[in-house]
């Protein structure tokens, strides 16, 4: 690949400036106040306490540190990666969201043809904007910037099309996202990863390494995650015994996780010693495995051992699953995700179906919803990886991934070398 095709000098600015008109215009056009945010109405002057942005405000600001400094932090455990990863995050992120509500908003929250904009709609957008940067997780290190907001613009419409259909047309209760969020951004990632398969890659890469600095910050995002999982997990359940069960089964999963994560990782490490990347990825692994039923009355008990079941499967699939996708099947997942989100949610989607094995039409409608969006996200991500493949997307070369260089004015390196 030639060197000045990799610089976003006329690419970068052009896109956004042509996605900031394209936003600006439907904007204008379509989307407006919903009633809790709309002056007009005499009951946001009479009653203000009753407005939902008490409800749903501290969900969404949770929810933000997860998409912005969780997310973002995690993805930063390369060494020569961490400004990508975090910026790339950011700016991904940021244009996501914004997308996502005009989408989202036209399947969900239209009314009159206008779109009605009120905090829940965010909170909605940040759920279609994390299952982009799951997905980004898969070809962490190996994307411009450029391939990255193309990705979230097509990725988002996918989502929010499978996500409208299984909700009205199969009716399904996915509290969690475990179906709808985590399989979907797996399984889309590893379609856009499979056609991006770099062979040269498999052997390894010089800089695909971390240092302690960055794998401190990596664990920093980790625990940012671990904290407002809770919050994740019950922002969208129904308010009320409902949504204290979300919080309560979701800690559960998660403490119950993070001891197995720690056992697992000395047992599995030839010299006895704590593996730091288990750290970082698998003790989040209860928060996926509980979410399909985070909102049952499943018990405390079956929460703790999702939990366990969950972490086992991350960690099993981080040591043997993930290096034999990427040399028999061209499957290089960058930060297995498939073991993250894909493995767990397909556990907390076979404890889902059980929850409700009595309710013989709800079970069949999961069903289906489970394959029915592994099929769209795997498609979807197939044939966005062609369009990503296509030239003048400033594609890194493989001796150019994994470093910030490419992309960045880097201060000197030679205290991180």
């Amino acid at each position: 690949m030639k060197k000045h095709s990799t610089s976003l000098r006329v690419r970068l600015p052009v896109l956004v400036l042509v996605l900031e008109v394209l936003l600006l215009a439907l904007y204008t056009a379509f989307v407006t106040y919903d009633n809790d945010a709309n002056a007009k109405l005499q009951n946001n002057e009479t009653k203000p306490m009753d407005n939902a942005l008490y409800r749903d405000y501290p969900y969404f600001a949770d929810i933000q540190v997860m998409i912005f400094i969780g997310f973002g932090c995690l993805l930063a455990f390369f060494r020569l990666y961490g400004f990508s990863g975090m910026v790339f995050n950011f700016l991904t992120a940021t244009f996501a969201i914004q997308w996502a509500i005009l989408v989202q908003g036209y399947f969900q929250f239209s009314h009159a043809g206008k779109i009605h904009l009120g905090v829940i709609n965010l909170i909605n957008a940040e759920f279609a904007c994390a299952v982009v940067l799951i997905s980004f997780g898969a070809v962490l290190g190996k994307t411009s910037p450029v391939q990255l907001l193309v990705m979230a613009l097509l990725e988002v419409p996918v989502f929010s099309v499978n996500e409208w259909a299984a909700l009205k047309y199969l009716r399904i209760n996915d509290a969690g996202g475990s179906i709808l969020i985590h399989l979907f951004a797996c399984y889309f990632g590893l379609g856009v990863t499979f056609v991006l398969y770099r062979p040269r890659l498999n052997e390894g890469h010089a800089k695909e390494n971390t240092s302690y600095q960055s794998d401190i910050l990596s664990v920093v995002g980790t625990l940012f995650l671990w904290v407002f999982w809770p919050s994740f997990n019950s922002a969208l359940t129904l308010k009320g015994d409902d949504q204290h069960r979300a919080i309560l089964h979701t800690f559960i999963a998660l403490s119950s996780s993070t001891l197995t994560a720690f056992a697992l990782s000395t047992m599995l490490n030839k010299n006895g010693k704590i593996t730091m990347a288990d750290i970082q990825n698998v003790t989040l692994a209860g928060g996926v495995t509980v979410g399909a039923s985070v909102d049952m009355m499943i018990s405390p008990a079956a929460a703790y051992a999702l939990g366990v079941m969950g972490c086992a499967a991350c960690m099993l699939g981080y040591k043997y699953l993930s290096p034999f996708l990427a040399r028999h099947l061209r499957i290089q997942d960058q930060c297995g995700i498939h073991n993250l989100h894909g493995l767990t949610g397909l556990i907390s989607c076979a404890a889902g179906i059980c929850a409700i094995l009595t309710a013989t039409e709800e079970a069949l409608f999961q069903v289906a919803a489970v394959f029915s969006t592994m099929g769209v996200a795997a498609l979807g991500g197939i044939l966005t990886g062609f369009v990503l493949k296509l030239p003048y997307l400033a594609s890194p070369s493989d001796d150019l991934c994994f470093d910030d260089e490419l992309f960045f004015n880097v201060p000197s390196l030679t205290h991180l070398t």
